[in-house]
C-alpha cells in the first residue's frame, strides 16, 4: 500500500527530482504539495508545483497549499538561483500560474492531517516555518502524523552554508528548533549521507533516453554545473531531497542512530549549526527528545531504487 505523503518543499532543483521521485513511485502517494520559500521565494515555488504536477498528470489528486514566505527570524530571505536557475528549474522557465488560481489556504495542512490520520507522513525538505508553525497552532494534531522526515542539518561535517551549517536550517534555526523540541516522530536526513547520493552524468543520460522522468536532464546537467564549479572532484549532483523521500519507503538504505538535537540559532558561522548530544550519560528534559539521525546508506540500494523509479526498468 502506497504511503500517504504530504510534502513541503521550497520546489527548486532537488525538491523537483524529489517530486518527481514521488509522482512515479507506487510506493508513494502525494496527497499534497506545501509551496515554502527557500531555494526561491514562495511565489516561484508554487509556480514551479503547479508547473510539475499538470506535467506528471497528479494535479487532480495532489493538493497545493500555500506555505510561509518568510523565516520566524524575521530576517529577509536568501535565495539561490546560481545553484538552481533564475526560476528554480535550472535551465528551464515554468508557464506563468493561471490568474487567480491559488489563494492562502494554510489550514488545509489540518484537514489533510485529519483526513489521514494515523497514517500521513510529512517529508519536509525545505526551510522548517510552515512545519514549525504547525506544531505552534496545532500540537496535539500533529500527533496525528505518523511520521516526520526532514532533510537538513550537518552532523560533524561540513555545512553548505557557512562552514558547519546547512541550508533549511540555517534559513530558519528558530523554525529548526521548535520542530526538534515538539515532534516526537521524527527522521533526520542530513548532509552526511544526502551528499553521497550522487547522480552521475550518465545515469541522468540514461535517465533522460527512458522518456520517464521527463525535464530530468536539463535540472541535472544545471545542477551539476553548480557543483563541478564549487568541487571539481565530484561525480555527479546530490539529490539531497528525492533520498529524503526514498528513505521514507526503504528503511534499510541508511543506518541511524537516536540522538537530542539543538539547533544553533545565532552566530556567523554556527547559525543553523545542527548539534547532537553523544554523552552516554546526559539526561533529557521533558522538553528534549531523541530523534533519528541518519549518518549511512548504501548507495547500492540508492542506486537500484532511484534508477528503477526513473526509468521504469528494473535495475
Amino acid at each position: 500500500m502506497a504511503k500517504k505523503v504530504l510534502l513541503f518543499a521550497d520546489v527548486g532543483i532537488d525538491d523537483t527530482i524529489a517530486l518527481i521521485y514521488g509522482c512515479l513511485s507506487r510506493q508513494v502517494d502525494l496527497i499534497g504539495v506545501v509551496a515554502d520559500y527557500g531555494n526561491v521565494p514562495r511565489q516561484m515555488g508554487l509556480r514551479n508545483i503547479s508547473y510539475l504536477i499538470n506535467l506528471f498528470n497528479i494535479a487532480n489528486q495532489t493538493k497545493v497549499v500555500l506555505g510561509a514566505e518568510k523565516p520566524m527570524t524575521g530576517e529577509d530571505p536568501v535565495f539561490y538561483p546560481e545553484i538552481h536557475g533564475q526560476y528554480g528549474l535550472g535551465y528551464i522557465k515554468p508557464p506563468d500560474l493561471p490568474e487567480g488560481g491559488f489563494t492562502e489556504n494554510f489550514y488545509e495542512v489540518v484537514n489533510l492531517i485529519n483526513q489521514y490520520a494515523g497514517e500521513l507522513v510529512i517529508v519536509n525538505t525545505g526551510r522548517l516555518t510552515s512545519l514549525a508553525s504547525m506544531y505552534i497552532l496545532f500540537n496535539d494534531l500533529m500527533k496525528k502524523v505518523k511520521e516526520v522526515y526532514v532533510m537538513g542539518g550537518a552532523f560533524w561535517v561540513p555545512g553548505n552554508v557557512t562552514a558547519v551549517s546547512e541550508a533549511n536550517i540555517h534559513g530558519d534555526p528558530i523554525a529548526a528548533n521548535i520542530v526538534f523540541r515538539y515532534a516526537r516522530n521524527l527522521t533526520i536526513i542530513p548532509l552526511n549521507v544526502t551528499e553521497r547520493a550522487i547522480v552521475t552524468p550518465r545515469m541522468v543520460d540514461y535517465i533522460q533516453s527512458k522518456g520517464k522522468a521527463k525535464i530530468i536532464k536539463p535540472l541535472l546537467d544545471f545542477y551539476y554545473e553548480f557543483y563541478k564549479k564549487r568541487n571539481p572532484a565530484i561525480k555527479g549532483s546530490p539529490v539531497h531531497d528525492a533520498l529524503t523521500l526514498m528513505a521514507t519507503i526503504k528503511p534499510s538504505m541508511c543506518s541511524y542512530q537516536s540522538l537530542p538535537v539543538h539547533v544553533s540559532p545565532n552566530g556567523t558561522v554556527t547559525k543553523g549549526q545542527t548539534i547532537a548530544d553523544i554523552r552516554p550519560y546526559a539526561t533529557l528534559n521533558n522538553l528534549e527528545s531523541k530523534h533519528r539521525i541518519a549518518f549511512n546508506f548504501d548507495y547500492q540500494v540508492f542506486y537500484h531504487d532511484f534508477m528503477s523509479i526513473m526509468t521504469g526498468e528494473l535495475m
